[in-house]
């Protein structure tokens, strides 16, 4: 077995109530829950893939344990991806996390406008950051100031 294999299998059926692999995963969704740590510092607590910036919370229906891994590990392992009581199709999931990614990044882009706009006092700037928020992007101009 290799050593990720073994990793996963660590991870996982300690905190589950079936015994091999594929009927723990199917114990487990994807509870909406996710994480920016602004740098790509954290790990997956089911692989141990490192710097991952992004998190995405796990859980198990039976034990109610938890635990945050990368959006890769939920789409390899076909962790179940709801939406409104559905399981999304494989496809679907993977554009629903990265519906969720992107989100992080545009939520990210706007502390940081927040926190350029906060010391300085420039109404242009402020200018850019309330457009950011409404159009979710910049003009060439607000660009041009925020750069």
């Amino acid at each position: 077995m290799s050593g990720y294999t073994q990793r996963v299998r660590d991870s996982i059926l300690p905190l589950s109530v079936a015994e091999t692999l594929p009927s723990a995963f199917a114990e487990w969704s994807f509870t909406e829950n996710t994480v920016d740590h602004e740098t790509p510092i954290e790990t997956c607590e089911l692989c141990g893939q490192r710097d991952l910036r992004y998190h995405f919370e796990i859980a198990n229906r039976y034990t109610d344990a938890a635990l945050w891994v990368g959006s890769h590990c939920i789409l390899q392992f076909d962790v179940a991806v709801l939406e409104n009581g559905r399981r999304l199709a494989p496809e679907q999931a993977k554009r629903h996390l990265a519906k969720l990614t992107q989100l992080m990044q545009l939520n990210s882009c706007i502390r940081a406008l927040e926190q350029l706009a906060a010391k300085e006092n420039n109404p242009i700037l402020s200018g850019a950051l309330d457009y950011y928020r409404r159009n979710k992007k910049l003009t060439p101009k607000y660009a041009a100031v925020v750069f």
